[in-house]
């Protein structure tokens, strides 16, 4: 049946309406010429040639008025399309079946037109409909060929051709069935594929964005078509959409020009002079129809600051290693050097042994240093309030350190709340404020602990910052980019790992540690992230 509700039922699309309105469209052409051709009595128009009656007068304004409200339905009611194409069709068969009786058989042009709509309602319709079309419109033409058979003997030579007629009726209809299969199966298949591209793209223009490296998409005239938001960080562009690449960067520009005339599939190291970032470019040609090019930009600050981490990862993994291996033999020399030294009657040996012993302390310093380097990746944080931790650690740290009192002074605003963990904030401070007191001039308010709030209005973070100042000689202008790397250090006794190590803390607490340029002295600034 027409609409049957099951699990199979093929699917209503717009295509499907839209076919059905242009048959619609067809059908009520037909039935406007006929309606014309009979009201004006036009011969050269008109299929009826005998004397005009009431009732078909009647029939052919009926079937006007028909055609016209299936056109409207068509447009405006979109609901049970197989009812209202079947009750078009029958219309059809039985409004032309009519007209082949009144003229004696289906001659001028009426078994073309009923075919035309057989073929109509195959390709529009749905399932096996068309056969029962098909069936419809022979029971039709062989009934009307039966009439006309009683009616006269001599017409029974027709029965033939309406046979010939029926059977023609079926291969239309089943032809166009076939054809309207091909056509549905090749729009599903279009639509499907359709679907998947649009996903893939969608996952593709995902990846783009988000991956760290930029994507430029260069047609061969040297003009920016497409690139993801990594580009504007990187060569400092607003929206170089349609732009020429000479204008954001000549050099990658020349390169571009040198790569266009010689090939070649290797990188080139550029300088974006807008960022002032060094980046590796590198260029791939597409098989698209306008060969559009690929650029793809790599931050080479960003590749260095990776291969130093995995550097400084193995190193850790390493030397912890190795430091666990030397506590024993350290803490045995230890021992042994105290128990001599209590036995010692002479000056030379306690002064070697105030040396073994003070090399052992030194050593034992660096291996508990490294050891912390471990526990970066164990961080449990939690919000400590630094109106009460602060005073408490300055504390401990005067007593431990044999520091002058009121040396070192705290300086508090805002809620100064971090989020952090407690172990690692200690000796990210005992560090930095060891640091400052041993460079500072070790009066009353030399080193200064101040915190603040800060907010990052580009994303609403609320972060703290906590500032450790001496009123020493500052930092050399020739040491600064090496005083965070380890084993670096200008002191005599220290081990060059407490900047370091503070540093690779504050990350594992997603913190920031920075020496800030002052008038006097040195300013280290640890800012994190404050509890909400």
């Amino acid at each position: 049946m027409p609409d049957a509700k099951n699990a199979n039922a093929p699917r209503i699309s717009s295509i499907h309406w839209k076919t059905l309105r242009y048959f619609s469209a067809y059908r009520l052409c037909v039935a406007t010429l006929l309606a014309v051709s009979w009201l004006y009595h036009i011969p050269a128009l008109s299929l009826i040639r005998q004397p005009p009656f009431h009732h078909q007068s009647a029939i052919i304004g009926f079937y006007f008025l028909v055609n016209v409200a299936s056109f409207a339905a068509t447009r405006v009611y979109q609901r049970h399309f197989n009812w209202q194409l079947t009750v078009q069709v029958l219309l059809d068969v039985l409004f032309l079946t009519w007209l082949a009786h009144v003229i004696g058989g289906l001659r001028d042009g009426l078994g073309i037109m009923l075919l035309v709509t057989l073929a109509g309602a195959g390709l529009v319709g749905q399932g096996n409909m068309a056969l029962f079309y098909a069936a419809a419109a022979t029971f039709a033409v062989l009934a009307d060929e039966s009439l006309h058979g009683l009616e006269s003997a001599d017409k029974a030579a027709d029965f033939f051709q309406a046979g010939l007629f029926c059977a023609g009726s079926f291969a239309v209809a089943i032809s166009a069935r076939l054809l309207a299969n091909r056509i549905n199966a090749n729009e599903d298949l279009a639509r499907q594929r359709g679907e998947a591209l649009k996903n893939q793209m969608i996952i593709s223009q995902h990846v783009i964005e988000k991956i760290q490296d930029g994507v430029i998409v260069l047609d061969r005239e040297g003009h920016i078509k497409h690139h993801n938001p990594r580009v504007a960080q990187l060569l400092g562009l607003g929206d170089p959409k349609e732009c020429k690449l000479s204008a954001y960067s000549t050099e990658l520009a020349l390169c571009f020009g040198n790569w266009s005339a010689r090939g070649g599939d290797g990188p080139v190291l550029i300088r974006a002079p807008a960022s002032g970032m060094h980046l590796r470019a590198r260029f791939i040609a597409t098989e698209s129809s306008e060969g559009d090019v690929l650029i793809l930009l790599e931050d080479l600050g960003r590749l260095q600051e990776q291969a130093r981490q995995l550097k400084l990862a193995a190193l850790g993994r390493l030397t912890a290693s190795i430091a666990h291996e030397i506590r024993n033999p350290l803490s045995a020399i230890s021992h042994a050097g105290e128990l001599m030294r209590e036995e010692s009657t002479s000056a030379t040996n306690d002064r070697l042994l105030r040396i073994v012993l003070d090399s052992v302390q030194r050593v034992e310093r660096i291996v508990n240093d490294v050891l912390e380097l471990g526990q970066r990746d164990r961080a449990r944080r939690e919000p400590i309030d630094l109106k009460q931790a602060l005073p408490l650690f300055i504390e401990e740290f005067v007593i431990r350190a044999d520091a002058p009192g009121g040396v070192v002074r705290v300086e508090i605003s805002g809620r100064a709340v971090i989020v952090f963990d407690r172990l690692h904030l200690r000796q990210v401070l005992w560090n930095l404020v060891g640091n400052a007191l041993r460079h500072s001039r070790r009066v009353t308010g030399s080193v200064r602990l101040r915190v603040q709030d800060h907010d990052h209005d580009h994303d609403h973070d609320h972060g703290i910052d906590i500032h450790v100042i001496d009123d020493g000689e500052g930092v050399d202008e020739a040491h600064r980019e090496q005083i965070f790397e380890p084993f670096f250090t200008t002191h005599s006794r220290g081990t060059g790992l407490g900047l370091y190590i503070a540093r690779e803390l504050c990350e594992a607490n997603d913190a920031r540690l920075e020496l800030l340029g002052s008038r006097a002295g040195a300013d280290f600034c640890v800012s994190g992230r404050s509890a909400e």
